[in-house]
């Protein structure tokens, strides 16, 4: 029987690596004439000729196809597109920086198919990049990760991923979430989530495009993700609760001051003279403020609609 695989790779300025890396999965799938495969580029707004390299390369190969978007809106709109198109029973995700190994690809199909699991996600145990600015902080975003999602896996960012097609066909990646695909995926119901030890290749062009900036933004993203997954349907079950907290303290407050006022202390300061007043008007008003923030979130919930996150500028046989 023929299986029917995807590739994707999302790619951003590219072309000294595009040729290597496509050349590189060529031979390798010419081995294994078991698949059906079709690759598919996603060039994520690049200012170099990645997009004219994409374009020769999808003219010798009707399976080789291409997305183009109008400027860069980032990888997880770029996987987010490759998704969207993707027709393979399993879906591979690589970079395109030749780190990954198209060696695992057969093993990662067949967790997939055989061994029926909705997402491999690939581990590089052994890493070959800088210590300090890299695997440290990796390893520190990954432990919060498992953490905070439950999810057991020690390698979240890596870009060598397998998924069953529904996987990706109901899953949202959005903003910088493509970090958290694994999680994504869990919350939406795939719950058979593993991972495999990957050969992690030294980097033969460029430099990591991985600095500060993204180790914040990631763990802002976490945090999005776990609020998202515990609040997202209903964010009144948060903010109403919170709103309930600061309007008992605050109700608490007034009682106190009034009953001292009236009965112990009728003779003493005035009750906006004391700081106890102010405490419960505060309260009261970050209360009502709370309750307004989960109507508010209920209604967007009920009439948001699906937008375009991305815009394609060119696709190539698709």
């Amino acid at each position: 029987m023929i299986k029917s695989l995807s590739i994707i790779f999302p790619i951003f300025n590219e072309e000294l690596r595009l040729k290597s890396s496509f050349n590189h999965i060529l031979t390798f799938l010419k081995k294994k004439k078991k698949f059906k495969t079709e690759i598919i580029f996603i060039d994520d707004g690049s200012t170099d000729d990645s997009w004219t390299i994409i374009e020769q390369l999808s003219n010798k190969d009707a399976n080789v196809k291409g997305i183009r978007f109008l400027k860069n809106f980032g990888k997880s709109q770029a996987l987010h597109a490759g998704f969207e198109k993707a027709q393979g029973d399993v879906i591979i995700t690589m970079d395109a920086d030749l780190q990954d190994n198209p060696e695992e690809i057969p093993e990662l199909y067949n967790m997939i198919v055989n061994d029926k699991f909705d997402l491999v996600s690939g581990w590089k145990k052994k890493r070959y990049d800088s210590v300090i600015s890299k695997n440290l902080p990796s390893k520190l975003f990954n432990w919060a990760a498992r953490r905070t999602s439950g999810v057991k896996l020690h390698d979240f960012n890596c870009g060598l991923k397998a998924y069953k097609k529904d996987v990706v066909k109901n899953i949202d990646v959005n903003g910088e979430m493509h970090r958290y695909i694994p999680v994504l995926a869990k919350n939406a119901g795939f719950t058979k989530i593993t991972e495999k030890v990957v050969l992690h290749q030294a980097r033969k062009y460029g430099t990591t495009k991985f600095g500060m900036d993204r180790f914040v933004h990631g763990f802002l993203d976490l945090l999005t993700i776990w609020f998202i997954s515990r609040f997202g349907k209903r964010p009144m079950h948060l903010f109403g609760a919170l709103g309930v907290i600061m309007l008992i303290i605050g109700f608490g407050f007034t009682l106190y001051l009034g009953i001292d006022k009236l009965f112990f202390n009728t003779t003493g300061r005035l009750i906006t003279e004391r700081p106890q007043f102010y405490i419960a008007l505060s309260t009261m008003i970050i209360g009502t403020q709370f309750f307004i923030a989960g109507f508010l979130g209920e209604i967007i919930l009920q009439t948001k609609q699906d937008k375009k996150r991305y815009l394609i500028k060119d696709e190539l046989n698709l």
